[in-house]
C-alpha cells in the first residue's frame, strides 16, 4: 500500500472525515502533520501544494488535494488504484 501523508489540524471535520475514508480503504497507517503545531509545517505544506486549507493529502508522491478531491478520487473509482500503487 502507498504511504499516505495527510496535513492537519487538531480541530478539522473535513480531516477526520478524510482519515474515515482512508481507513475504510484499508490504509492503516497516515503519516499526520499537524500545521496548528508547527508553523513551518504549515508553511512547507503551501509551498508545496500552493493551498492554505487543511486537509493536503498526498498518497505516495502524488498530490491529492483536500477531502472533497479525496472523495471525488473515490467516487471515480481512482483512489484504489493510487493505494495500491
Amino acid at each position: 500500500m502507498a504511504k499516505v501523508r495527510m496535513y492537519t489540524t487538531a480541530v478539522c471535520p473535513y480531516c477526520q472525515m478524510a482519515e474515515q475514508l482512508l481507513r475504510a480503504k484499508g490504509v492503516a497507517e497516515i503519516d499526520k502533520v499537524r500545521v496548528d503545531l508547527d508553523p513551518a509545517q504549515r508553511e512547507d505544506m503551501m509551498a508545496r501544494t500552493g493551498r492554505r486549507t487543511v486537509p493536503q493529502i498526498y498518497i505516495g508522491d502524488t498530490h491529492v488535494g483536500g477531502y472533497d478531491d479525496l472523495s471525488a478520487l473515490d467516487r471515480a473509482g481512482k483512489l484504489d488504484p493510487l493505494l495500491a500503487a
